[in-house]
């Protein structure tokens, strides 16, 4: 008797775990709408905290995956569809914020100040956003730092 009721009690367990297992897996790959270009990594922002829109830049600019998400070589990951589990930019580019700057600090090569959060970021964004207003004889993107972050309140 006390079997049984182990093997029940044992399979309801792996049942639960595995359906939570199922809803963490879901919930780490559904695609987000807004995402807020945030990270906790970083000990406090000077700006406020750009947001990002997926249906904006799908819909509207026709963007594909691979405009933003990229393999460690730098190639797009054009075959991602929605579910994909994608890393964060930050498990790559793991330095929190922007390189060091002025006199004192240390010249970086391309691939060592695409180490940083921030200007890997800020890079991809800015890079593709000029991209789009020459193509497009228009300025709507926005290029300039005002214009994606405000002045953070004090």
């Amino acid at each position: 008797m006390k079997t049984k009721s182990l093997l029940k009690v044992g399979m309801i367990f792996t049942v639960a775990i595995g359906v939570a297992g199922i809803g963490g897996l879901y919930a780490g790959t559904t695609v987000q709408d807004i995402i807020k270009m945030e990270n906790k990594t970083y000990p406090k922002h000077s700006k406020s905290i750009a947001e990002f829109s997926h249906k904006k830049h799908v819909t509207e600019y026709k963007a594909g995956c691979g405009e933003c998400h990229h393999d460690e070589n730098n190639k797009p990951l054009s075959n991602l569809k929605e579910g994909d589990n994608v890393k964060n930019c930050i498990e790559c580019h793991s330095k929190p914020g922007l390189k060091p700057k002025g006199k004192d600090a240390k010249k970086l090569s391309k691939k060592e100040t695409l180490g940083y959060h921030a200007e890997a970021i800020h890079l991809n964004c800015k890079g593709c956003h000029t991209d789009f207003n020459k193509k497009n004889k228009k300025k709507s993107a926005p290029t300039k730092c005002t214009e994606c972050h405000s002045k953070k309140k004090k």
